[in-house]
């Protein structure tokens, strides 16, 4: 069944459908009365729809039934990524919503090849966002992840974590292999009142600096191998979702 986002708290007994949505549903998937769909309000509250009249270009829906699933992961992951170049951070964006990620960042990093315009920043974030909520919506999540930028490693929002690792290449190579497995163990054995956050960095194509890395150190990030393969700058965000995922979820 098709899922959408809209931006109330609750859905009404009785809804127009929105121009976009009525786009969409109504002339790409071609939904008629009597058909099916459901809208995720701000509240994640997931709300059955049947189409009850459609009337040139306005439709109308009408509200079966209201449930909160849970769907999403048991802790608020960010990750944060060194800009990759050409349609990377599409695919980044894509995948780790599929994935669960809360919010996906990414930063200048000093191996970054890519660079983003300043002209052009809010218009590419705008797209990242677009790729977002779609990415969610077909994954059926119940929240869309946030897509920010910032133009230094050092304007990440670090206080805001309580946990904190950096994928880091060397510590791969060096047969680092306990650091992730801790972070996985510990969000298990924990019981929180409040969702934990955890803050994961990648860097870009080229890698994360020494510098960078003594930088992130010094804010409380452990250096984590995650594997003995070295993985490319768009797929160790995936291995670190889905092995939470496994983890978290799968036990």
């Amino acid at each position: 069944m098709q899922r959408y986002f809209i931006q109330q708290a609750s859905i009404p007994l009785k809804l127009q459908l929105e121009p976009e949505i009525f786009k969409h549903a109504i002339k790409v998937l071609r939904l008629r009365v009597g058909d099916h769909f459901e809208l995720v309000d701000t509240q994640q509250q997931v709300a059955e729809m049947k189409l009850i009249a459609i009337d040139g270009l306005q439709a109308t829906a009408e509200r079966l039934n209201v449930s909160k699933p849970q769907v999403e992961l048991p802790v608020n992951v960010t990750i944060a990524c060194g800009l990759a170049k050409n349609a990377k951070p599409e695919i980044i964006v894509q995948k780790a919503t599929e994935l669960g990620a809360a919010r996906i960042i990414f930063f200048q990093g000093e191996y970054s090849i890519a660079r983003w315009q300043p002209a052009k920043m809010e218009k590419k974030l705008q797209r990242l966002q677009k790729v977002a909520q779609a990415a969610a919506e077909q994954s059926h999540r119940t929240r869309i992840p946030a897509v920010d930028f910032y133009a230094k490693l050092s304007d990440l929002p670090f206080r805001d974590y309580d946990l904190k690792l950096v994928a880091y290449e060397e510590a791969a190579k060096e047969g680092e292999s306990h650091i992730f497995r801790k972070f996985t163990d510990k969000l298990l054995l924990e019981k929180r009142q409040q969702t934990p956050n955890l803050l994961a960095v990648f860097g870009p194509e080229g890698g994360i600096s020494a510098a960078e890395i003594d930088f992130l150190q010094q804010q409380g990030c452990q250096s984590a191998g995650l594997g003995p393969r070295i993985l490319r700058a768009e797929t160790a965000p995936w291995y670190l979702l889905a092995a939470l995922s496994f983890a978290l979820e799968l036990g």
